[in-house]
């Protein structure tokens, strides 16, 4: 009764509020339709590469042939990216460089969500901010057409917001019926209010002390650095000349007969791979980098202000049993005021994002403190019964939010909510700020400026409804036919098929004969995971040119798990050693840095000073019964393990481990990196696995289970675990 009187009252409080925005959210759906009737292209467009990619070397070939571009992109982003999909796609000559790789930087290290921003619809109401409310209808419309133009990598879900005051909801749910209201036509699925039993039976884990109900509204998500990959590839097969690791070293300027004054007209760029450098001439050169945007513009001049202030969000990846398949979780006011997102994705869990400020760098790093906020916050709202740990961190890693001021405002101090166009008096045309979400609609203006501003001529954009890479023939049941055709496992074939869509096919037709009965053909680069070697064959026709590239970008194993992603590592080197024809010397450098990446940027180095930064504390029986355990692997009391100490032990209970892997399993423990664990090291992680710092240990699961079938003298198989960062 008291759920069905708060229902009521919901209804009453909210229906005024909702009643107040309903006029000005139809208006202003009317006047976007006299722009965009449907979500679709306004015509069809003809590809110049249907079929094969060109390759990147015919691309650096395009790039320095080619007489004069009508538009040089600078920034392979999902904002750099889109520009350059609206510019080619308007029949203008194109060209994309990107320093790094495509979605290198923020554009793969976001929510992985497409949305409009409940948030933001707040303060549009509660200040009476039209230019926010704005900010928020075309987000939804963006949002809309993003899942229509890529269906294979994008997807509606369920987010449940908990309520645990009984005031609250009326007031969550009048905000939230106002945000489908402002999508309008486009609104994914209605919002729905939920009982406590409900609420209960579709997130399990939820923290049942004084939850009165839940309200479940509807966004996207997406596979981030896949769809900005997506975005640029299809650039390039309607014929934008696009390389990565292509950096602008500076920009090209000539005098303008008219006027006297100097104008931008190209840039200097060095092939990274090879150091060559070359000029590339255009018309117009766009500033899309992000983060990176005040360099370039100082590149312009030198003297100039800077507008981008950057801000760090870090994110965790924990197992995915800490949350339902296919229901996320918003927690609208953190203990500081943040809000934090905590979503299934790629059949784990991700939790974020802080805010926090930064320096911009190419190579941002989780801090533990940001790691430790996000943990304590999943624990305000989780049961008891779940135990949140720190070891159970799979992977974290931080983006740089490039927030601007807007120099064209009275107030240069002011963060702009919005994106901003500028242009300089040489002709620089900069794109700064904005949101994932919206990099189409940010693309689009961005080339009408660039056109007026540069007094160029042009088709209208053509980007709405424009099929990206892979989304055209997809199909919510191709992966059948990928059982079927080629005698893929099924996890393999649903992940191909929403990886890459309609050219999943391709990946299959490279995929290397198993040997097996089931199946057929798919490879796995790790056990856990479905990531297959053919997809490392495939990824340098998508332009991959570094192991980082496989397992950062072309997969997603880096932001998975990085444990997975080491072990997976020294097979994709060699993969791509033969496809790229790299010397001993080179696969070498390969490994290490992209061992660098993982330890660094992914949260490696975090879960070393775990163990590093533990102090023992173990009761006296304790530390008897762990030297029990490490004395039956170091039979002569030298005080360390060796790899040879744990082969003989394994050898004795018929358990085999190849020698790689055991070197692998005890440098994840040898903190002084001295080839052995000493007794102290161990006693380390096993306080440090008791206090729930590092969980998964393969180490610790080894040496247990190995005791055990020393005492039982049964062999058995060893699990083997993910482990944590």
């Amino acid at each position: 009764m008291a759920f069905r009187r708060a229902a009521k009252r919901t209804i009453l409080l909210g229906g005024g509020a909702v009643a107040a925005i309903y006029g000005v959210s139809q208006l202003s759906a009317y006047k976007k339709q006299t722009q965009h009737m449907f979500v679709d292209a306004a015509e069809p467009l003809k590809l110049l590469h249907p079929d094969e990619l060109p390759s990147r070397e015919s691309q650096l070939c395009a790039l320095q042939n080619t007489k004069e571009f009508d538009v040089l992109v600078v920034g392979g982003g999902a904002t750099g990216s889109g520009c350059a999909l609206d510019a080619v796609t308007r029949n203008l000559k194109t060209a994309l460089v990107e320093r790094d790789d495509f979605s290198s930087g923020t554009s793969s290290r976001s929510t992985k969500l497409i949305h409009g921003g409940v948030r933001y619809l707040q303060k549009a109401i509660m200040k009476l901010d039209y230019e926010q409310y704005m900010m928020v209808k075309e987000a939804l419309h963006e949002r809309s057409n993003l899942l229509d133009i890529a269906p294979h990598l994008s997807a509606p879900l369920p987010i449940m917001l908990p309520v645990y005051k009984w005031w609250q909801l009326p007031y969550y749910w009048a905000g939230i019926k106002m945000y489908d209201l402002v999508a309008g036509g486009q609104c994914l699925k209605s919002s729905y209010v939920l009982s406590k039993a409900k609420a209960l039976e579709l997130f399990p884990m939820l923290k049942k002390d004084k939850l009165v109900g839940a309200i479940v509204y509807y966004d996207g998500q997406h596979n981030d650095a896949r769809m900005n990959l997506a975005i640029a590839l299809t650039a390039a097969r309607y014929g934008a000349a696009t390389a990565n690791y292509t950096e602008v070293v500076r920009l090209l300027k000539k005098t303008d007969p008219e006027t006297g004054t100097e104008r931008v007209c190209g840039a200097r760029c060095k092939d990274v791979i090879t150091g060559k450098e070359f000029d590339v001439r255009a018309k117009c050169v766009i500033n899309a980098t992000g983060p990176f945007t005040d360099s370039v513009r100082k590149m312009d001049d030198e003297k100039i202000s800077n507008i981008c202030q950057p801000s760090a969000g870090v994110h965790i990846v924990i197992p995915g049993y800490y949350s339902p398949d296919n229901m996320g979780l918003l927690d609208p006011s953190t203990s500081d005021g943040r809000v934090i997102f905590f979503l299934p994705w790629e059949k784990m869990t991700i939790a974020g994002t802080t805010d926090s400020p930064t320096d911009v760098t190419p190579h941002p790093m989780p801090r533990e403190e940001d790691v430790n906020f996000i943990l304590n916050e999943i624990r305000n709202y989780l049961s008891p019964d779940v135990e949140v740990r720190r070891g159970d961190v799979l992977a974290a890693w931080s983006g740089i939010r490039p927030l601007v001021t807007d120099p064209n405002s009275k107030d240069t101090q002011s963060i702009c909510r919005n994106h901003i166009v500028n242009i300089s008096e040489s002709g620089l045309v900069t794109i700064a700020g904005g949101k994932w979400t919206t990099y189409r609609a940010m693309a689009e203006e961005t080339l009408d400026s660039a056109m007026k501003a540069h007094k160029m001529k042009s088709s209208k954009c053509n980007t709405v409804g424009l099929m990206l890479e892979g989304g055209k023939d997809w199909t919510p049941t191709l992966y059948i036919r990928l059982v079927q055709d080629y005698g893929l496992e099924m996890e393999v074939a649903q992940h191909l098929a929403s990886t890459y869509g309609d050219k999943a096919f391709d990946v299959a037709k490279l995929a290397k004969v198993t040997g097996k009965r089931w199946p057929v053909v798919g490879k796995r680069l790790v056990s856990e995971f479905p990531y297959i070697e053919s997809e490392v064959q495939y990824a340098v026709k998508e332009y991959a040119c570094t192991a980082i590239d496989i397992i950062a970008r072309r997969t997603r194993l880096g932001f998975l798990n990085v444990q997975a992603a080491e072990e997976a590592l020294p097979r994709i080197v060699e993969i791509m050693g033969k496809e790229l024809k790299w010397s001993e010397q080179k696969k070498k450098e390969e490994l290490e840095a992209a061992k660098q990446f993982l330890y660094y940027e992914m949260g490696s180095k975090t879960r070393s000073e775990q163990l590093t930064n533990t102090e023992i504390n173990l009761t006296p029986a304790d530390v008897d019964r762990y030297k029990n355990r490490f004395h039956k692997f170091d039979k002569q009391k030298k005080g360390f393990i060796t790899v040879v100490d744990v082969k003989h032990v394994l050898e004795s209970i018929s358990v085999q481990i190849d020698e790689n892997t055991l070197h692998d399993i005890l440098n994840e423990v040898d903190l002084n990196k001295n080839g052995q664990v000493e007794f102290n090291e161990f006693l380390q992680l096993m306080s440090a696995v008791q206090k729930g710092r590092v969980s998964g240990s393969r180490f610790a699961m080894l040496m247990k289970t190995a005791e055990e079938n020393l005492d039982e003298r049964d062999a058995v198989s060893v699990d083997r675990s993910g482990g944590g960062v």
